[in-house]
Formats: structure tokens, C-alpha cells, sequence
């Protein structure tokens, strides 16, 4: 499966922990109520404090918190009056946040964000970000010029939200084995992703490719004229970029500025993006072990932490730890906690202590790791993420490989990328057993559309670099911006890298041809 997962909603939650205010990893996320308006009417804004307070314990100081529920039509292409195809003449109920600064002057518009995911809750990331500078959000400069929107895409969290694998299920497809080398082990990670597949078939049937992102980047401009801006100003991280650039092809005319950061390459299928991701973890990988073998005193699992690593993958295969109270920190749990760390900078020392740990027989600091990514409570409870994120990602791909073909792609990635390879092969088989058709996105010029800019990060993991002039060169109008960083996205992470961004969503200054911005 080609999970391009959160961004900031992540960095900001942990920059608010480290000043005192309680805030899980992955927030749970409060409700937003009020009637949902019909498509073309103005919604009915409320004020909604109860939904920071929810997330985060408090309201960000000097912000104001307004929700609404928008509908739109399950089908743009049949309409909300058509009566042909699937969801025809139906709606979906897209739920949105608005906050505004009691310091807000000269107003410029909206600025719609979206984290990414795709599955991401874009309402409770607009929280995170609107807790300014200090805790890792946008800068005041910002905040004081647009209102900060926030959406839950179609399917995600609070927006009609896709509802149909078990935690049971996502249990076992977490923990399983990221490199089930055996037939048999292979054979029976199909029938777990059968099993799933058929869940949700049965549960959503032909609904499941209006789950697209061409169907969310129209929702996108529902909302647009419901904030009652003339043309859209937005930000996207991850899949969110996959988002932005859908919308720029479909509405190019009513593009103000898109920030597109941390891209995805429209133009890969499965298999290529799923290689290009493992090519980037790979190499997000050797960075942390180089910087483990001059940071010992950091790294308790150096000098080779990458010969660390791999022992205790190997040992989880056969002799799991177990925790108190008797969970067992499988090979695949293992996996996602090394996945989740390499999504920033800063989790480079929390993957070393929690592989000595787990050498020491605890797994704790695993599973924390692990927990994160996967988005589960401390109860073993799922939030709806992992579902969104495979009815998009499918709905979204037209061709998908045979199992077959995955197989040798398996054994051919295990020589390629030996610690991601097999996992990033073997998770294609997701969209290959997921029912229902395709709504496949274009993937063409933004002709007419101004100047775009994409961010991308040189030690991106999960949206490899190479895609951002790729994602840049597709549109015709990107401008490329370049963080010579580590982790996932850049914006805004340096002092270099928020003035260029801030220049441009405010007074649309596009940065030079070739813009490069160092690490620190």
C-alpha cells in the first residue's frame, strides 16, 4: 500500500507536548456538529471551541474557532440531479473549520490546508498549525493575514467517513511479517487483504471509487465558494500535493497560490511509487545510520545501527518480545515503529533508544513508535485512517499488479532496498485484492494557472525528492523550492524555507529558479 501518511498534524502534536500541553501522538478528534448547507448555499459557521479543547486541551491564544458542514454530491460527474452511475444525485458531508486571529488585518482570503494521508484530518491539522511559531506551527505573519481552513477530505474522520476494517484486521496487518519470504506466509497475507477487501465491498459496494481524488480536489472547490473566496489560496503537504496539483488541472483559472510540499509524482502507478518510496526510505535509513556513527553518545545502538536494526527484525520473527500486558512486538511492528521514526529528524534518537530497549526486552518505545503511524489508542482502537487511505489510494489506480507479479518484485526489491523493499512490494497487494472500479486523476498541464510552488525535502522518506521537479514539470508552472533536510516536508522548518513560502502566499513573490535552502 503506498501510505504517503501524515505530516505536520505529527510535528506540530509533538512540539505542543514538548511545552507542557498533553496531546497524544494522533489527537482524537472531537466532532463537528451543525446542519450540513446544500450544495451552492453558504454553510452556517458556529463556534466550536469544544473541538481544540478536544484535541489539544485549550483554544490557541487569541484564535477563534468556527465549524461547518458542507454537502456535496457524491458524483461531480453525474451531478447532484443526474440519476446515472453510482452516488448519483446523492451527497456527501464535508466538514470544515475556519480560525481567525484576533490580530487579523489586511485580510487576504482563506488558506485552505490539507496534511495529507491520504486519510489525514485536515480539520484537527488547521488546530495544530494555528498554534503559531513557537509550538512548530505557521508563522503570525500568516495567521494574521488568512483565515486558516481545515477540511476532513470525503471519507476521512468527520466527512462521511469510510468505516469497514476491523481492528482486529489492521492488528494482524501491522504485526504481520514485512517480508513473508515463505509461500504459505505470502498466501496468507493475501487472504487477510482478501478478507479485508471483501469487508469492505460488501459494506460499500460500487460507492468505493467516489472515494477519489479527482471527486475530493472538486469537493475542494465547493469549498472555495463556500468561504466565499474568489479563487484558492492553499497548502498541502504529501498527498495533499497530489490534491493541490488534481485541483490546479481541473481549475486552473481560480488558483491564487498553491503550496505543494513534500510531492507526489502523478505520473508513478503503483509499482513505481511504491519503489520510489522504497528507494527513499532506504536512504533516509543511511542518514540516520551515519548519523548514529558520529553521534554515539546519542545513539545507543551504534556504531552499526544498521546491523542493530536488522538483528532485531530477525528476532521478532521468531522470538517476539512481549510487553506486560502481553502484546508481542512482532517483526511488523517493529517495521512501522523504524517507519515512523525516519518521518522527521528528531525520531532518528527515538528509533535508536527503542531498538536498545527492545534489546533489553522492552518494547514499549516499539510500540509507541508503531502506534503513531498506525494511528491506535492505547485501547487498540483504529481511527478510520487506514481505511481512507486504501479507498483513495485505490480508487485512484486504474492498473493494478497480479500477485504474481508482486512476488518478483518482492524477491527483486529484497536485493534493492533490503530493510523497505519487500514490505513496499508485498503492501501493493492491498489495491490488488480491494473490489469495486477506478477513478483515476489526470495528469496533464495547469495551463492558465499561475505560478505554482513545490517544496521538496532532499531526505524525504515517503515522497522522495525526485518527485518534486517531476510534480513541478507536469504542472508547466511549478516553481521548484529545495530544503536540503531530513524527514517529511519542509514548511516551516527553517528560517530559509518559511520566508520563501510566506513571501509567496502573501504577496505571491515566486523564489528564484533554483531556490536551495540548507539543512540548518
Amino acid at each position: 500500500m503506498r501510505r504517503f501518511r501524515l505530516t505536520l498534524a505529527g510535528l506540530v502534536a509533538a512540539a505542543v507536548v514538548a511545552a507542557g500541553c498533553t496531546l497524544p501522538a494522533f489527537a482524537p478528534r472531537a466532532d463537528v456538529e451543525g446542519e450540513a448547507a446544500p450544495p451552492g448555499t453558504a454553510p452556517t459557521w458556529q463556534s466550536c471551541p469544544e473541538v481544540p479543547k478536544e484535541l489539544v486541551g485549550r483554544g490557541a491564544p487569541g484564535m477563534r474557532y468556527e465549524c461547518a458542514r458542507i454537502q456535496v454530491p457524491r458524483d461531480w460527474a453525474g451531478g447532484s440531479g443526474a440519476t446515472a452511475g453510482p452516488g448519483a444525485g446523492e451527497t456527501f458531508e464535508i466538514a470544515l473549520i475556519r480560525i481567525r486571529s484576533d490580530k487579523q488585518r489586511d485580510r487576504i482570503g482563506s488558506l485552505l490546508v490539507n496534511p495529507g494521508g491520504p486519510g489525514g484530518s485536515g480539520v484537527d491539522t488547521a488546530v495544530y498549525l494555528t498554534f503559531g511559531e513557537q509550538f512548530g506551527g505557521l508563522p503570525d505573519t500568516v495567521l494574521q493575514r488568512f483565515d486558516i481552513v481545515g477540511f476532513d477530505p470525503r471519507g476521512v474522520t468527520r466527512s462521511s467517513p469510510v468505516e469497514c476494517i476491523p481492528d482486529a484486521d489492521l492488528d494482524a496487518a501491522f504485526g504481520f511479517d514485512p517480508d513473508p519470504a515463505s509461500q504459505e506466509s505470502f498466501d496468507d497475507f493475501v487472504a487477510l487483504n482478501k478478507r479485508i477487501g471483501q469487508g469492505c465491498g460488501d459494506r460499500y459496494g460500487d460507492q468505493l471509487p467516489l472515494y477519489g481524488t479527482e471527486q475530493a480536489a472538486r469537493d475542494m472547490d465547493a469549498i472555495r465558494a463556500a468561504v466565499g473566496d474568489e479563487k484558492m489560496t492553499y497548502l498541502g503537504y504529501s498527498y495533499g500535493t497530489l490534491l493541490g496539483a488534481t485541483y490546479a488541472q481541473l481549475f486552473p483559472q481560480r488558483v491564487r497560490a498553491l503550496v505543494l510540499d513534500g510531492a507526489v509524482n502523478p505520473r508513478q502507478g503503483l509499482i513505481e511509487g511504491s519503489e520510489s518510496q522504497a528507494r527513499g526510505f532506504e536512504r533516509a535509513f543511511d542518514n540516520f545510520t551515519r548519523w548514529c556513527a558520529a553521534n554515539t553518545d546519542r545513539c545507543p545502538i551504534a556504531p552499526d545501527a544498521r546491523a542493530a536494526v536488522t538483528s532485531a527484525l530477525d528476532k521478532a520473527k521468531v522470538s517476539p518480545v512481549r510487553s506486560a500486558d502481553g502484546r508481542e512486538a512482532t517483526a511488523g511492528w517493529v517495521f512501522y515503529a523504524i517507519i515512523s521514526s525516519l518521518y522527521t529528524e528528531t525520531g532518528w534518537q527515538q528509533l535508536a533508544r527503542a531498538i536498545n530497549r527492545l534489546e533489553e526486552g522492552n518494547p514499549d518505545e516499539v510500540f509507541r513508535l508503531a502506534d503513531a503511524y498506525a494511528d491506535r489508542d492505547e485501547d487498540g482502537h483504529y481511527s478510520n485512517l487506514f481505511d481512507a487511505n486504501m479507498a483513495v489510494n485505490c480508487a485512484d489506480e486504474e492498473k493494478r499488479p497480479s500477485l504474481e507479479r508482486i512476488r518478483q518484485l518482492q524477491s527483486q526489491w529484497r536485493g534493492k532496498y533490503p530493510l523497505f523493499g519487500p514490505a513496499l512490494a508485498v503492501g501493493l497487494i492491498s489495491c490488488t485484492e480491494w473490489p469495486g472500479g477506478s477513478d483515476p486523476y489526470p495528469t496533464g498541464r495547469a495551463d492558465g494557472a499561475p505560478p505554482i510552488l513545490v517544496v521538496g525535502t532532499t531526505g524525504d522518506p515517503a515522497t522522495p525528492y525526485e518527485q518534486t521537479p517531476a510534480l513541478a514539470e507536469m504542472l508547466g508552472v511549478g516553481r521548484v523550492l529545495t530544503w536540503e533536510g531530513e524527514g517529511h516536508t519542509a514548511y516551516p522548518q527553517t528560517a530559509c524555507i518559511t520566508e520563501a513560502v510566506n513571501a509567496y502566499l502573501i504577496d505571491l513573490t515566486v523564489p528564484a529558479e533554483g531556490k536551495r535552502c540548507p539543512a540548518r
